[in-house]
């Protein structure tokens, strides 16, 4: 699966966005389109068993604090709105749970991990949304997935963080969109949307670790996706069309210096802050060493 523009004119087909996927994916894989729908809906509740733990959880990363039980404080009335407060939680936690070595999904990726189950069952749980149309908003991100790796790359280390963050929100707002009833036209638009509005973000993790600005990124970003998913909603389309928005993500990605490409040699890494958490956590793993020689 390769292209947005493709899926989009097989769910013309079938009548259906996820069964196109579904569908296209069981021939390429030559397996049975209902065993792949089966594996997706146990991948969906192991989705929500490690969201609920992370949110339960006491997490403890070696730089930042966690800052999940914070939310608590504009439950009620949060600017930003109820759906994409409740995604930032869960995402936030979901990162701080990742940045302690705690149980998560790659979705797509570890550092990018809080984004997609963020805004799916925040998506439920503010919506009411049945488990069926989660799956199917599963199904519709996955296939985001699959294109952007094929077309572009899901990895920090070749594209920056818009290759990470970037498309989890795009995932997250391709799916948002399907389970409120959008075209999967629609869908792929709220995909460029999210694109257009990350091009260029740096991977730059203070000290190499999955923390800052990482796990923050996570929170903030779910907006993004939950955005792109509402203009796309109400007919707003990128004069970009949406494969090629992928495409110049990967150029862009390609463009950036190593120094953004996870190397922790750029951007908050190098910030004067973020090299004294860099010297003091070196210092510490020194110090644990010699205590053990």
């Amino acid at each position: 699966m390769r292209s947005l523009e493709e899926l989009v004119v097989r769910a013309g087909e079938r009548g259906s966005l996820p069964e196109a996927v579904l569908a296209m994916d069981a021939e390429e894989q030559m397996i049975d389109a209902a065993a792949l729908r089966s594996r997706l809906r146990a991948r969906l509740e192991v989705l929500r068993e490690t969201f609920a733990a992370a949110l339960a959880g006491r997490w403890q990363p070696k730089l930042i604090g966690d800052d999940k039980d914070k939310y608590a404080a504009l439950r009620r009335a949060p600017m930003s709105g109820e759906l994409v407060w409740r995604a930032s939680e869960i995402a936030v936690a979901l990162g701080t749970c990742n940045a302690s070595m705690g149980r998560i999904v790659a979705a797509p990726t570890a550092g990018s991990c809080g984004i997609l189950p963020g805004l799916l069952f925040a998506w439920q749980e503010t919506r009411h949304g049945d488990d069926e149309k989660l799956l199917e908003g599963l199904i519709v991100a996955a296939a985001v997935g699959e294109i952007v790796s094929q077309r572009a790359t899901l990895a920090g280390a070749s594209g920056g963080c818009q290759a990470e963050c970037g498309a989890a929100a795009a995932m997250g707002a391709a799916a948002l969109c399907h389970m409120e009833g959008g075209s999967p036209e629609a869908c792929a638009h709220a995909v460029a949307l999210a694109f257009k509005s990350i091009l260029g973000l740096a991977c730059d993790p203070v000290a190499g670790l999955v923390e800052s600005p990482c796990v923050k990124r996570n929170g903030t970003l779910v907006s993004v996706g939950a955005i792109a998913a509402d203009m796309a909603l109400a007919g707003i389309r990128s004069i970009i069309p949406p494969d090629e928005v992928i495409d110049a993500m990967g150029d862009v990605g390609r463009a950036l210096p190593p120094s953004l490409r996870e190397t922790a040699r750029g951007g908050c890494a190098l910030t004067p802050t973020g090299k004294a958490l860099t010297k003091r956590l070196n210092e510490n793993r020194a110090e644990a060493g010699a205590a053990l020689a």
